[in-house]
């Protein structure tokens, strides 16, 4: 048991005084300046400040189309990238925005939203950022009039809302389920 392990030992040994090569040769001066650089840059980054993070449209009439613009400045020591803007649903569309900002320079983006609802509507737009949180929100709101107000259905001539309807009954006997006996 003895030979064997003074046998390992030995081929271990010769296995890491074969490896001659001298490993500070292999590292490139220029990629230590670069991660000099990058770890300089690695505490400081990219701070966002809105002019304003909630917009008001005021009152408007249902399905009036109303869009502003929301300003951004790069208040941080690095660039700001904004890699992507979505709003909470298809009526409130982003768009045209400055995907990358210089410290001290300012962006923008445009949002428009279609003016539908009824009573006070507030939506989100949420931006991708390479901030310290990942994510800004601002948002729009308006107060809709004129709308289908949202406690009573709409009911289209000739047709009839679900609580008009006459109950069913169906079948709960075994080999009857889905069979409607009116």
């Amino acid at each position: 048991m003895k030979k064997m392990m003074l046998g390992v030992s030995a081929l271990c040994m010769l296995a890491f005084m074969s490896c001659k090569e001298d490993a500070t040769a292999k590292i490139k001066s220029e990629n230590v300046a670069e991660a000099a650089q990058r770890d300089a840059n690695s505490g400081s980054s990219a701070v966002i400040e809105f002019e304003e993070i909630e917009h008001d449209f005021g009152t408007i009439q249902h399905g009036t189309p109303v869009e502003t613009v929301f300003r951004y400045t790069n208040t941080g020591t690095s660039p700001l990238v904004v890699s992507n803007i979505q709003s909470t649903c298809g009526c409130t569309v982003p768009s045209d925005w400055t995907k990358q900002v210089a410290p001290g320079e300012t962006g923008e983006f445009n949002v428009k939203f279609d003016g539908k609802g009824n009573g006070m509507v507030t939506k989100s737009i949420t931006m991708s950022t390479n901030t310290e949180k990942g994510a800004e929100t601002v948002r729009i709101k308006a107060m809709i009039e004129g709308g289908d107000s949202p406690m009573q259905p709409a009911v289209q001539s000739g047709t009839q809302s679900i609580m008009q309807q006459p109950v069913r009954k169906s079948s709960t006997q075994p080999g009857h389920e889905g069979h409607n006996h009116d």
